[in-house]
């Protein structure tokens, strides 16, 4: 079971520059999620033990992937369930914005309260699917919420291709998933980039994980 001090001494060894309110916003993290999780279910109660590695990191390695972002890109986390991607992700990157989304209510309840204790000022919260959400962002971020054209075809009308911000990587949805995903991407049938996630990190966990990309349009 990874402590919080374990947890930190994870995120330190891949981000070494974080300062000491995002140090202090991850342990809180743990604590609360560990709380919530209790009693409304958000993470599978076996992953408890290990959150910091396999929802806190793993959710960072969106940041290993995007590098530096540009003050004020906005990014949509679809399907955030309990908060992941969008939380760890927003601690991050304290000078974009983020919105997350989610069916379900109580899991939203949960991420906002999360949210709200550790004093993130950069994110929003809505309870419903993407159809309901009008808003355009740079990118759409995700983690294992559906096949890869399912989610392909629910980003497309919240990411603007006409933004002016020069990120390294253009507009488009960047997702977390695993196994294997060779018929995922051939029924896309568009360009499709994967990343190993165990390029920017070493625990065996992230074997089988990929970062996927998916520009909307051309890459800068």
């Amino acid at each position: 079971m990874d402590t919080a001090n374990d947890g930190i001494r994870l995120l330190t060894k891949y981000f070494s520059n974080l300062t000491e309110a995002q140090i202090q916003a991850f342990e809180e993290l743990g604590e609360l999620y560990i709380d919530w999780n209790a009693k409304i279910n958000v993470i599978s109660r076996a992953d408890t033990g290990n959150l910091y590695c396999r929802h806190i990191l793993h959710s960072l390695a969106l940041a290993a992937f995007f590098g530096e972002l540009k003050p004020g890109t906005r990014l949509l986390d679809l399907g955030t369930g309990g908060g992941f991607p969008g939380i760890p992700l927003a601690i991050l990157y304290p000078e974009c914005r983020f919105h997350l989304i989610d069916r379900i209510g109580k899991k939203i309840k949960v991420a906002s309260e999360i949210a709200a204790a550790i004093g993130l000022k950069n994110v929003t919260f809505q309870h419903g699917d993407s159809g309901e959400c009008h808003e355009k962002f740079d990118y759409v971020v995700s983690r294992a919420v559906m096949p890869l054209p399912e989610l392909i075809k629910a980003s497309t009308h919240n990411i603007d291709t006409k933004s002016k911000l020069k990120n390294r990587y253009s507009p488009g949805l960047a997702c977390l998933k695993g196994g294997n995903l060779t018929e995922e991407i051939e029924a896309a049938k568009r360009p499709v980039v994967e990343i190993p996630v165990n390029e920017f990190f070493a625990e065996p966990f992230f074997e089988t994980k990929e970062v996927v990309y998916v520009p909307f349009s051309k890459t800068r």
